[in-house]
């Protein structure tokens, strides 16, 4: 929770977080080498001094250590799960959706864990998805459309085994479609993150929200003009926050033409931890001002409430949480006493 100078409460969701091992023990070959080096090297390129990470850290960190710096550091109420599974790279997997529920029972109403599913798996795949949905009661799913499979370094959302795919998300109420379009990860294929798959689908499927992870960056054109004609479109912030530190103008610049073209209840944030983590990107957001010029242009604003909306509220609504209710379910549990007494020591 962050907490304004006047006690105003900003109830606040992370929509975009993994747990994630890239150790070299779980390298499956030099791509995933390169895969978490990639990572590191946007880390590096884009985190202020103080929260830079050493390599070792930022290939494998624990569970205790997302929990400090997403929850207790860094503001956030709750958090969305977006697994990757990569397992083409990693022996074990990138992701694992077994240890996120595990943290998702220890610490109840804190996480939204996602899944995710590769439409190239054909008929075994869909049976895969019903079988996890049953376990896990996935509200969502990230799609990761660059992925390698089998020599396929790729799919669209418009291929025909992805919708069968979509057509089972409607099926088993799984309404919440993450997909990663944004910049290009080593050695994955830029092309394969390519936003006008969205423009399809979403028209197909009213019954289904999509979620373009990144706003199609470096393709934030492309997805203004999809997503304003498309009113089950939205965008999500992860890899766009840390602008806010380098390139501050840049950032204003991106979240004006949001805002100037879906407006602002379908604009999500999420700080793509553990490349960055949440607080210091809340705290600068927060206080951030959009350049005059900017404002006289657009006509945009980017006052408090558009700020909450933001931050939480338009990921409650996606997901069907009641910020009240739930703030009152959490002010009782026992992470709230850790946070408490966090607050109480700085």
């Amino acid at each position: 929770m962050y907490r304004l100078p006047n006690g105003e409460e900003i109830f606040i969701i992370d929509g975009h977080i993994a747990l994630w091992d890239g150790s070299k023990e779980n390298q499956l070959n030099v791509q995933g080498e390169q895969f978490i080096h990639c990572f590191y090297d946007y880390h590096k390129k884009m985190t202020p001094k103080e929260y830079l990470w050493p390599k070792d850290k930022f290939l494998k960190y624990d569970a205790g250590t997302l929990i400090d710096d997403v929850f207790v550091k860094g503001y956030s109420d709750m958090a969305i799960f977006q697994p990757v599974y990569l397992k083409e790279f990693y022996k074990n997997g990138f992701g694992d959706p077994d240890i996120n529920d595990a943290l998702a029972r220890q610490y109840p109403g804190r996480f939204i864990c996602n899944g995710t599913f590769d439409p190239r798996h054909g008929a075994r795949g869909l049976e895969q998805l019903e079988k996890d949905h049953e376990k896990y009661r996935w509200p969502g799913v990230k799609l990761y459309t660059a992925d390698w499979y089998k020599g396929s370094k790729g799919y669209k959302l418009t291929d025909d085994w992805s919708y069968r795919y979509l057509e089972k998300c409607v099926e088993l109420g799984i309404k919440n479609i993450h997909v990663h379009k944004g910049p290009t990860i080593i050695p994955l294929n830029r092309d394969a993150f390519d936003v006008a798959d969205i423009d399809d689908v979403a028209s197909a499927f009213q019954d289904l929200n999509f979620i373009v992870e990144h706003v199609g960056l470096p393709r934030l054109e492309d997805f203004c003009w999809i997503a304003t004609q498309e009113k089950n479109v939205y965008g999500g912030l992860a890899i766009v926050m840390p602008f806010i530190h380098t390139r501050p103008r840049y950032f204003a610049e991106i979240i004006s033409e949001l805002l100037y073209w879906i407006g602002e209840d379908r604009i999500l944030f999420g700080s793509d931890y553990a490349i960055w983590e949440p607080g210091w990107m809340i705290e600068k957001f927060i206080a951030m001002e959009l350049p005059e010029d900017i404002q006289k242009e657009t006509g945009v604003t980017l006052d408090l409430n558009v700020k909450k909306k933001i931050l939480g509220e338009n990921a409650a609504n996606l997901y069907n949480i009641d910020i009240e209710s739930q703030k009152e379910k959490l002010r009782h549990c026992e992470l709230a006493k850790v946070i408490a007494d966090a607050n109480k020591i700085a």
